[in-house]
C-alpha cells in the first residue's frame, strides 16, 4: 500500500503543477519556486510532516520534498548555530542531493554526447 500511496500523491502534485502550467502564464521557473516555497511554507506550518509519513517519496521526491527539506535544514542550524543558522541551514541540509545531481549529470553528458539546441 505505500507504493500505491506514494503513487497517487507524487502523482496529484504533479498533475496540480501541470495545472498551474496548462492554466495560467507563469513560466515553469516560476512554478518550480512556488512548489519549493509551498514546501517550506508547509513544513514551517508542521502540515507537510503528516503528509511525507503517509506518501513517502511520493511525498519527498517532488519539489515540495525540496523546499521541506530546506525548511528542516535551516530550522536544525537555527537552533543549533544562532542567527547564521538561517543563511547555513538549507545548504547544509541539500548539499548531499545537490552535488549527486551535478555529478551524475556530468557523467550522463560524457556518455551520451549532448548537443546545443539551434
Amino acid at each position: 500500500m505505500d507504493y500505491v500511496n506514494a503513487f497517487w500523491v507524487g502523482g496529484l502534485i504533479c498533475a496540480l503543477s501541470q495545472i498551474l502550467l496548462d492554466r495560467t502564464k507563469l513560466m515553469p521557473g516560476r512554478i518550480m519556486v512556488l512548489l519549493v516555497c509551498t514546501g517550506s511554507v508547509l513544513g514551517f506550518l508542521n502540515i507537510y510532516e503528516p503528509i511525507l509519513k503517509f506518501a513517502g517519496a511520493g511525498a519527498s521526491v517532488p519539489l515540495l520534498g525540496f523546499g521541506n527539506l530546506l525548511w528542516k535544514g535551516v530550522k536544525k542550524a537555527i537552533e543549533q548555530e544562532g542567527f547564521i543558522g538561517i543563511f547555513m541551514g538549507g545548504l547544509k541540509a541539500s548539499a548531499v542531493g545537490i552535488s549527486a545531481a551535478l555529478v551524475f549529470s556530468y557523467l550522463a553528458s560524457l556518455i551520451f554526447n549532448p548537443k546545443m539546441k539551434k
